[in-house]
C-alpha cells in the first residue's frame, strides 16, 4: 500500500522543523507589501506550501557535510518562492481549480491575477536571494529559472503530439521539475562546504529524484483520487499533453490497442484511457522506470558521509514513488 511522503518534521523534529519554520517566516516577511490586496493573495498563495521537499533538500544536504545557516535559510525560502511561483502559473496553463485542497488563484481572481502573482513571486525570489551576498547563488538559481521555463515551454509545443518519445519527455521533465531540486541538494552542500564530487553526486541525487517525483505526478493524475492528492487531476489528459504511461502504451501498442488509446485521447476519456494503460502493462512499466530512478539516484548517497542526514535523504527518495499525494 502507498504511504504518503516523508515528513521531515518527524525526522528531526529539532533541526529541519525549526529551519522549515523560519523559512516561512523569511517568506512571509519577503513577500510583505504595503498594499493589502497584495498581502490578501499572498496570504491565499502561502497555503501552497506543502511537504516543503525543496527547502528540505537544502538543508539536508547541508546537514550531511556540517551546519546550516542564514545562507541555507535564503537559498531553501528562495528555491520554494521559484517553486510556487511555477505552480501557480501551471494553474493557469492547466486551467486547474483546486490545489492543496482549496481553490487557486486563477479560479479565485483569474488568469490575470495570477500571472502577475507568479511574477511577484520570481522576483521577490531573487530580491531575497541577492541578499545573501553571493553572486554566484544568483547566477545559479537564474540559470535554473531559465531551464525551468524552457522545460514548459518545450512541453507546450508538444501538446497533441502523439508522437512524442521518451527521450523528449524525459528532457522536458528534468527541465521543468527535477533541476530545481537538483540544486536545491547541489548548493545545500556547497554551502556546508562539501567535496565538489559530492557536491555533483547530490545534484544528481536530486534531479534524479524529481524525474521520479514528476512520473508519480503522472500516475496520480491519472488513478489518483482529487479528496486524497488535494488538486485537480486529470489536467494532463484535458490539456493534450501525454505523459509517461501513455507514451509507454503508444510506442508498444499496435493495431487496435493503439488505435483505442488515440480514440480515447482525443475523446478526453479518462477512464477507457485508463482501461488501455491497465490492459498493456503501460501503468505499471512507468512506476518501474520511476522506481529504477530512485535506486540509481540512492547509489550517489555514497559521496555523502554516513549519518542521519544521509538516512533522511535515503528515506525522502524511497517515499518519492510511495507517496499519494
Amino acid at each position: 500500500m502507498a504511504v504518503p511522503a516523508v515528513d521531515a518534521r518527524s525526522i528531526f523534529p529539532g533541526s529541519i522543523s525549526a529551519l522549515l519554520d523560519e523559512v516561512g517566516r523569511l517568506f512571509e516577511r519577503q513577500l510583505a507589501s504595503d498594499m493589502p490586496s497584495v498581502n490578501s493573495l499572498c496570504r491565499h498563495v502561502e497555503r501552497y506550501r506543502g511537504k516543503m521537499l525543496r527547502p528540505t533538500m537544502v538543508f539536508l544536504s547541508g546537514q550531511a557535510f556540517g551546519a546550516v545557516g542564514e545562507r541555507h535559510v535564503m537559498v531553501a525560502a528562495t528555491c520554494e518562492m521559484i517553486h510556487m511561483a511555477t505552480l501557480v502559473h501551471d494553474d493557469v496553463l492547466d486551467e486547474a481549480q483546486v490545489r492543496r485542497r482549496g481553490q487557486t488563484i486563477n479560479r479565485l481572481r483569474g488568469n490575470e491575477v495570477a500571472v502577475m502573482l507568479g511574477d511577484y513571486l520570481i522576483s521577490n525570489a531573487f530580491h531575497l536571494c541577492s541578499r545573501a551576498g553571493d553572486p554566484a547563488l544568483n547566477l545559479r538559481l537564474g540559470e535554473v529559472t531559465n531551464t525551468l521555463c524552457e522545460g514548459e515551454l518545450v512541453q507546450l509545443s508538444h501538446r497533441e503530439d502523439l508522437s512524442l518519445d521518451e527521450a523528449t519527455y524525459f528532457e522536458i521533465v528534468r527541465r521543468k521539475t527535477a533541476v530545481l531540486i537538483g540544486a536545491c541538494c547541489e548548493l545545500g552542500a556547497r554551502l556546508s562546504g562539501a567535496p565538489e564530487e559530492s557536491v555533483d553526486a547530490l545534484r544528481r541525487f536530486g534531479e534524479g529524484l524529481g524525474v521520479a517525483f514528476q512520473i508519480q505526478d503522472d500516475l496520480l493524475d491519472l488513478e489518483g483520487r482529487e479528496d486524497v492528492v488535494g488538486k485537480s487531476l486529470g489536467r494532463d489528459l484535458e490539456k493534450g499533453k501525454l505523459t509517461l504511461p501513455v507514451i509507454i502504451h503508444l510506442a508498444s501498442g499496435t493495431g487496435a490497442r493503439r488505435e483505442r488509446a488515440i480514440s480515447a485521447i482525443r475523446a478526453r476519456d479518462g477512464a477507457a484511457l485508463m482501461g488501455e494503460l491497465v490492459a498493456s502493462g503501460a501503468l505499471s512499466a512507468a512506476r518501474s522506470r520511476a522506481e529504477s530512478l530512485v535506486a540509481e539516484a540512492r547509489r550517489e548517497l555514497r559521496l555523502v558521509p554516513a549519518g542521519e542526514a544521509r538516512d533522511a535523504l535515503d528515506a525522502a527518495a524511497i517515499a518519492v514513488v510511495q507517496r499519494e499525494f
